[in-house]
């Protein structure tokens, strides 16, 4: 018996250390593209604007799927529906990757769709599961997590091109099947017989009835997640992060080419400080936590940080690079504050699922037209002026809604 809390400590952090393995897959599989679009494109004889799809497609599926994967979750529970969503990102991958000549288009199409579809699965998963096993570390948890993510999407970013020159753009693609397959294994191997009545770091479960677990059914108010004010704030300020996101991962190579004079392998390399700072950004939470800081008080800096990019690129372009690392910072930090905040306030593992689901069915369905507006604003004005302002507007309506859904939210409590 006196073994019992070293024994859930182990189960809890190899249950952490098996969340961050498949975070790794959850971005990278997008990001991969981007960088050898062109190589893409040529391989399969396709548009510049068909091979748009490898890119969008997914974000699409974020929010085309997010209600089936809380339903999926429902059925099956979080850990099954993470295996799913692991294995599917596999599948897809492989799928994708095998695709050749004219006839493959719609080959990687479908396995580009597989890769979406799975990955809506995890990104609903994770916070049920961060709210039923780590209830007491819900910021820490979320936080890291979300590190995982971009740590992923940094690696694909830099070694898509060197393996594409290496292997060719189809092997190169296929290579990060390798990440879903240790991230399988882990991952099946640490939930192996794991049951969902009891959290792993033995916090005391929602209250609710016992039968309740990860199930659909839920007669509770607080878990008619669609009725609360809450879920649509959270909405509101997902929508503006996602927009906001995609949009500058979309546009800023252009954008610095424009203004600052970048070649294009320039302006790449510049833009990666959007991507790759977002590791430090995730671990904000984790620091607040330690502090005991309120969420409030990330939330802050993290959207100071969001708005300096707009601003900084109207009124001080030359100083780009800090205002790229400041909103990289921002991008990976929001993503996780946001997230915090429907592992706090949704009070039970269903409202965790049901909430995740639909303030990311909002955010994403708004995301997939970021960058198509961004540059059809673009064209329309004639500058980068007016797309920098519709962004500083999103962000600032987007710094409100961060506002209230985090006013309420308080520094985490002592653990005796």
């Amino acid at each position: 018996m006196s073994s019992s809390p070293s024994r859930r400590a182990v189960s809890t952090g190899a249950l952490l250390v098996a969340l961050l393995v498949v975070g790794l897959n959850f971005r990278a599989p997008i990001t991969a593209v981007p960088p050898v679009l062109p190589d893409v494109a040529a391989g399969l004889e396709m548009s510049s604007v068909a091979a748009g799809l490898l890119t969008g497609l997914p974000i699409l599926c974020f929010a085309l799927f997010a209600p089936v994967a809380s339903w999926l979750i429902g059925r099956i529970g979080p850990y099954r529906a993470m295996t799913v969503a692991v294995a599917g990102v596999l599948a897809g991958t492989l799928v994708r990757s095998a695709a050749t000549g004219a006839a493959g288009t719609w080959i990687a199409v479908a396995g580009t769709a597989v890769i979406g579809a799975a990955i809506t699965i995890g990104n609903v998963a994770a916070p049920v599961i961060v709210v039923h096993d780590f209830a007491r570390r819900a910021a820490v948890a979320t936080g890291l997590y979300t590190a995982s993510m971009n740590l992923g999407s940094v690696f694909t970013t830099t070694l898509a091109v060197p393996l594409a020159t290496w292997l060719g753009w189809q092997a190169a693609l296929a290579a990060w099947s390798v990440l879903a397959v240790v991230a399988l294994v882990c991952w099946a191997w640490v939930i192996r017989g794991r049951s969902p009545a009891e959290p792993s770091d033995g916090a005391r479960p929602a209250p609710g009835p016992p039968a309740e677990g990860f199930g659909a059914a839920s007669a509770r108010p607080a878990d008619r997640v669609l009725r609360r004010p809450i879920t649509w704030v959270l909405a509101v300020a997902f929508v503006g992060q996602s927009f906001s996101y995609f949009a500058v991962t979309g546009v800023l190579p252009e954008l610095l080419g424009d203004r600052i004079g970048f070649t294009p392998a320039e302006a790449g390399v510049a833009a990666s400080l959007f991507q790759g700072l977002a590791i430090l950004g995730s671990l904000v939470l984790p620091a607040t936590h330690a502090l005991r800081l309120p969420l409030g008080v990330a939330s802050a800096v993290v959207t100071a940080c969001w708005l300096s990019l707009p601003l900084g690129l109207l009124f001080a372009p030359g100083w780009w690079a800090l205002w790229c690392s400041l909103a990289g910072f921002a991008q990976g930090g929001n993503f996780a504050v946001i997230f915090t905040v429907v592992a706090q306030r949704a009070g039970s593992a269903v409202a965790a699922r049901r909430m995740a689901a639909a303030v990311q069915a909002c955010g994403y369905v708004v995301a997939f037209t970021g960058p198509s507006v961004m540059f059809a604003v673009h064209d329309a004005a004639g500058d980068w002026n007016v797309p920098l302002l519709v962004l500083l507007a999103v962000l600032t309506i987007m710094a409100a809604a961060l506002v209230l859904a985090t006013v309420r939210v308080r520094a985490p409590a002592s653990r005796g």
